[in-house]
């Protein structure tokens, strides 16, 4: 009685805001089903050719009184995304979860220096990266990622507001089951996830999910020490993502405890 089915709900971002977290923890819910990999069907060209009938393929099997999730951080940046999601469902819902923007754009490189890391290539200081000529190097992709209110927009031109439902990264890690109880009700879910599916692990210092007996925690990749970044150089970043951030309040009717 299961087949797969085209998502009812995609989290469509943002890139290091916390969507695997997010993805893990909806997983709890007997009522969701979600996708094991980023699928990037709207947002990677080469995937988007290949059909509705390709992307439904990488789906999960699910029972009909389930809904199918799947995340792509990419597409919250994409700027074919929204036109292409709105054109295989106009009435999808959206999760989209989100962090202090600063916070993210050390998160992102973060990522990047330990791959590079990794695969034994030369890596430099987040300053020199962040910093330009003595300027802020907005051109930076990491800052551009954080541009919440110009990607937003986008969306907008798509889907009304009722259908993006954000989720708030900093809090979803803190203190995950409001968040997540907001999320159930966003989607029309019985009340399902609950504090005994969540256990704080001292070691790595964030939420591990406790569901059908067993126990995990997300990959070691996650929760990396960031480093710690010139007094100064943050000051520049909270000062420049300043009115992109009271933009992007206005534009959502919310606001959020960034710097």
């Amino acid at each position: 009685g299961t087949s797969r089915q085209i998502p009812q709900t995609i989290i469509i971002g943002v890139r290091k805001g916390g969507t695997r977290a997010l993805l893990e923890m909806l997983d709890i819910h007997p009522n969701i089903v979600v996708a094991a990999t980023e699928v990037h069907f709207f947002d990677w060209d080469e995937n988007y050719v290949k059909g509705i009938d390709w992307y439904r393929s990488l789906m999960p099997f699910s029972y009909g009184n389930q809904i199918t999730i799947e995340k792509t951080p990419g597409y919250f940046t994409s700027p074919q995304a929204p036109e292409r999601i709105h054109d295989m469902n106009s009435s999808i819902k959206l999760l989209l979860i989100l962090r202090d923007p600063t916070e993210r754009v050390i998160s992102d490189y973060t990522q990047v220096y330990y791959n590079r890391v990794e695969s034994h290539k030369p890596v430099q200081l987040f300053e020199d990266v962040v910093i330009k000529n003595g300027a802020l190097n907005t051109k930076y992709k990491a800052i551009q990622r954080s541009l919440y209110d110009v990607h937003m927009e986008k969306w907008l031109k798509h889907f009304s507001l009722d259908q993006i439902h954000i989720v708030d990264g900093n809090t979803l890690i803190k203190d995950p089951l409001p968040e997540l109880q907001k999320v159930e009700r966003f989607l029309n879910l019985p009340s399902r996830i609950m504090s005994s599916n969540f256990y704080f692990n001292q070691t790595k210092g964030f939420y591990c999910i406790r569901s059908d007996g067993r126990e995990r925690c997300l990959h070691e990749s996650k929760g990396r020490p960031h480093p710690l970044v010139n007094n100064t150089v943050l000051e520049q970043l909270y000062s420049y993502f300043r009115e992109h951030n009271a933009k992007f309040y206005r534009m959502v009717n919310h606001s959020f405890d960034w710097h």
